[in-house]
């Protein structure tokens, strides 16, 4: 079976060059050409799945060696697949969740002319993350996480014709570039420590490796997972990237690229593990992140941008999870599964409502679609219940335990760390029953478009809404079945290892605390939207509900530090090349120049001049002589 692997990675690749490459031609049949190909990417993961499970735990690593791809004395890089209980996980999130988003792109894109590039970009991204989580180094990973990059550069701006979504590609790809040079840093230091990139030799070696080298490899890889996974620094390009189609943002932001970061932290395991301050600054910037995301979901109006903001905060808590070590890595992959379906069934949603609102983004001129939407309602509603965490439901499960780890990191760190995931789960709450109330419930507040044309909200095509129920049933039932018997547990155990850890507080108060939290941020959000008139401009609000707006002024620190920092350092240097580097050049060949000008005169061809040198200097000689004498 191993010789299968590469056909994971190989059905979509072929899919993108014949789509992008195959012309007009194929502009009938090519989107069933790129979701035929993707749907064959999952059937070859469901059959090294089935292959995987029928053996002992011990012994579920599958490879694939294709060739070496470069062969240089004291540098080998291999074109060769790594395919064990974690990758397998990513794989079959990719492209099980990456096929539904393609059903569902083939009605949501039914009028858009350049429907078959669309679905060749899809391909070309699932291609590159298939490689990334497979790759089995960290140089081949490279690739695949520029590859990522570069299809969610081409997806976000797909729609190049309006200037904001070419902004957002371009501020997404810059973005990332920033966290992809840390990437590129750590794989250096990762090749001078251990002279070699391959995850065996590299992560088996990290527990003889000095913890100030683990900790700057840690920390450059931290940096590559906040470019990513739109984590505090790097976070200010995700709400842009929401100008892209709405499957682009069920694809990138809600199942796949922003998760990578996770993927490279958790499979980077044994480097953190080894190194207690990258450890803390991952932890840190997890927490801050989930906070950040969940306050600006708040203030948004535009409902992608809103399920923005909440993609920035669960990914907070999955990178928490991971900085935690061997007591967080299982749940953060549990809660990045059933977030992939709970999450891509929001946007998938979202895109649902705009289709019936003629496009409409703002949820202040929605309101009471759940009688002309019921499907769209109904899946939308149970996403809804399953982020929140309602009991019974995936997020229930995969995140309480986040919250329960968090607490059982111990001391003051743990109480911090676990106050901040529960004030983050009420939030959650409080933002997206915002949501709910704003876009099902209330009066309707449909308004005219800017071309008079007043929006029919009604139910979209089964290519849409058949994905979305599927969706549902896995935001329903995903995380209660991973749970029996801790089976998500014993699965992902023998490649992450776990640690049990000691929480000052049961399971059962953390769970009853997060029902508490989680009731007051719904009845908070009721009271506000629920049982008053929402007008459909948005009142001006307080100071933090204008912060919040402007996402926490992220935009503004960069305009700030980054763009006038960079403008007064280019300056700088301009000034410093003018007067001080032109100025010593400048100086040097003036100096030159009016030395060998003078010097010039001395050669003048008149033989009386040169008689009077002659006679100076032999005076000067005889005086010389005289002198020495005397002495």
């Amino acid at each position: 079976m191993e010789n299968l692997i590469a056909l994971l990675v190989a059905a979509p690749l072929l899919g993108a060059a014949v789509l992008l490459c195959g012309g007009r031609r194929l502009d009938k049949a090519g989107h069933w050409l790129g979701t035929l190909l993707a749907g064959a990417s999952f059937a070859v993961g469901l059959a090294l799945f089935a292959d995987m499970l029928g053996r002992d735990a011990d012994d579920r690593l599958m490879t694939q060696h294709l060739f070496s791809w470069i062969p240089v004395e004291g540098f080998q890089a291999d074109l060769a697949f790594h395919l064990d209980q974690l990758s397998m996980t990513f794989v079959l999130l990719i492209s099980g969740v990456g096929t539904l988003i393609h059903m569902y792109s083939i009605g949501y894109m039914e009028h858009d002319e350049r429907r078959r590039r669309f679905f060749g970009y899809l391909n070309l991204f699932l291609a590159a993350m298939l490689l990334l989580v497979l790759a089995d180094n960290y140089l081949l990973l490279y690739v695949g996480w520029e590859g990522v990059g570069l299809a969610s550069y081409l997806l976000i701006g797909f729609w190049q014709h309006k200037p904001s979504a070419a902004t957002a590609a371009k501020k997404a790809f810059l973005v990332n570039r920033v966290g992809d040079m840390g990437l590129s840093i750590a794989i250096m230091l990762m090749f001078t420590t251990f002279g070699t990139f391959a995850f065996g030799p590299v992560l088996g070696a990290a527990d003889e490796t000095s913890e100030g080298r683990l900790t700057a490899i840690g920390l450059m890889l931290l940096l590559a997972a906040c470019g990513k996974s739109a984590q505090v620094p790097l976070q200010s390009w995700l709400g842009d990237a929401m100008e892209g189609p709405t499957p682009v943002s069920a694809l990138i932001h809600a199942a796949t690229m922003v998760t990578a970061g996770v993927y490279l932290i958790v499979r980077s395991g044994a480097i953190f593990n080894g190194a207690p301050d990258a450890q803390l600054a991952t932890v840190v910037v997890g927490a801050v992140t989930l906070l950040f995301g969940a306050i600006v979901g708040c203030a948004k109006d535009d409902i992608k941008k809103a399920l923005a903001g909440s993609t920035m905060s669960q990914i907070g808590y999955m990178v928490l999870a991971a900085g935690l070590g061997p007591i967080g890595y299982v749940f953060a992959i549990m809660h990045l599964v059933t977030h992939g379906f709970f999450k891509a069934g929001l946007f998938l949603g979202a895109g649902s409502v705009m289709h019936g609102m003629n496009d409409e983004v703002d949820m202040r001129k929605y309101g009471a679609l759940r009688k002309h939407m019921p499907v769209t309602f109904v899946t939308f509603g149970l996403g809804y219940l399953a982020i929140i965490g309602f009991p019974g439901l995936s997020g229930f499960f995969s995140k309480d335990k986040i919250i329960e780890a968090a607490f059982a990191k111990g001391g003051t760190e743990g109480w911090i760390l676990g106050g901040a995931a529960l004030l983050g789960a009420g939030i959650t709450a409080f933002y997206m029953t915002r949501v709910m109330v704003l876009t099902f419930f209330g009066e309707k507040r449909w308004q005219p478009d800017a071309d008079g044309h007043a929006p029919h909200p009604h139910e979209s095509p089964r290519s849409m809404t058949v994905p979305m129920v599927l969706l549902a049933f896995g935001s329903v039932f995903a995380g209660g079945f991973f749970s029996i018997g801790d089976r998500f547990l014993g699965w992902l155990e023998p490649v992450t290892g776990y640690t049990h850890g000691h929480p000052p507080v049961s399971a059962l108060t953390v769970t009853l605390a997060t029902m508490v939290v989680l009731a007051t941020g719904v009845a908070i959000a009721w009271a506000m939207y629920g049982r008053r008139p929402v007008p459909v401009t948005a009142p001006r609000g307080s100071l933090l509900t204008r912060a919040a707006r402007r996402d926490l002024f992220q935009d503004d620190f960069n305009h700030v530090v980054l763009v006038r920092g960079g403008e007064h350092l280019t300056r700088s240097l301009v000034y410093v090349d003018h007067t001080l580097v032109d100025g010593v050049v400048n100086g040097t060949a003036a100096s030159v120049g009016g030395l060998s000008g003078r010097l010039r005169k001395l050669q003048n061809g008149y033989a009386r001049s040169y008689a009077v040198s002659m006679f100076g200097g032999t005076a000067i000689l005889i005086a010389a002589t005289l002198l020495m004498r005397a002495v």
